[in-house]
């Protein structure tokens, strides 16, 4: 299967994932539910892609999970999630279709990652988000998972996280771009600069502008990897934009932005898999962030503002899985 920007139409498999122990804030479960309600396989069978929903997969019961300790909170039940979404997205590369994931908080990314890992680890990350998602056990404040899955991805931090799926790291750290971050905890950023992530906060995106930006996370996460997975925050939007999630930091991307660096990634064909996570309806004003999501997921699947092919313009096919 193909970057997104190869070839049209193409396959798409939706599957939501309704998770909220990853973090303390309630709602976030109902995040794939009110992206569907703002119509998102029909309107992306407007741009001739096939789409298979496959529904949610079972999410944990909040009365009746287990806390466990409190700087790893609820890690069994977060475990149990991730592998039913890692079997979930294998079988959907196996039928050679996109896998479009919807959250949940991003503690699923750990089970994103882990079924993309049958196609190999040496896949590029372009994640987006106002936080590191870089903690790990010893270093979090809070004990939420969604705080640490890009460590436990990249194989820090506890090893039932960073070892999940007996596969260490699930990507490439050389080729793994974090995007908007602008709120990180004092060791979550010692930790991260002795990484290999490489890392645009917003002062980089006021400094160069979003295309600037996404030029380069474009060439460093696809520099000799065949996949590229795009995860994307909603929080790394201005709470202006998208009032709709659990953890909002001022100081974001515009609306604009966003929708630019969709397309920019839909231009470069690099993307092989995304995911859309945090958002929170009981936060939103009236289904408006799930809307957003749509509209950038849309965007990042090929929407066009004109639909006119540009002279000179083509589009570079990328080698398949």
């Amino acid at each position: 299967m193909g970057g997104v920007g190869e070839a049209s139409p193409m396959k798409v498999g939706i599957i939501g994932v309704p998770m909220d122990l990853g973090q303390r804030r309630r709602g976030v479960d109902m995040g794939p539910t009110a992206i569907r309600i703002a119509g998102l396989a029909e309107r992306v069978r407007t741009l001739d892609h096939e789409v298979h929903d496959f529904g949610n997969i079972p999410g944990p019961d909040r009365s009746a999970a287990k806390m466990g300790s409190e700087r790893l909170r609820y890690l069994d039940e977060v475990l149990r999630v991730c592998q039913l979404l890692a079997g979930q997205v294998s079988q959907i590369i196996s039928q050679n279709m996109f896998p479009l994931v919807l959250g949940g908080d991003q503690s699923i990314s750990i089970g994103t990652m882990t079924g993309l890992a049958g196609e190999g680890t040496k896949c590029g990350i372009i994640w987006m988000d106002a936080h590191g998602d870089f903690n790990t056990q010893e270093t979090t404040p809070s004990g939420s998972i969604h705080g640490m899955a890009l460590a436990a991805i990249l194989g820090y931090g506890n090893p039932r996280l960073a070892r999940f799926g007996n596969v260490i790291p699930k990507a490439s750290e050389q080729n793994s771009v974090l995007i908007g971050g602008r709120s990180f905890d004092d060791e979550e950023q010692e930790l991260l600069a002795r990484s290999g992530v490489t890392i645009f906060t917003m002062k980089e995106v006021d400094a160069v502008g979003i295309r600037g930006v996404m030029d380069r996370a474009i060439q460093i996460a696809s520099k000799g990897v065949k996949n590229v997975h795009l995860s994307f925050d909603i929080d790394v939007l201005d709470p202006r934009d998208a009032p709709g999630t659990g953890t909002p930091v001022t100081g974001g991307l515009t609306y604009r932005e966003a929708q630019l660096a969709m397309e920019v990634l839909y231009d470069s064909t690099v993307t092989t898999s995304a995911e859309f996570v945090e958002v929170n309806p009981i936060l939103d004003q009236a289904n408006r962030t799930a809307e957003l999501a749509v509209q950038l997921i849309l965007s990042l699947l090929g929407k066009q503002i004109l639909k006119v092919k540009k002279k000179g313009v083509t589009h570079h096919k990328r080698h398949s899985r």
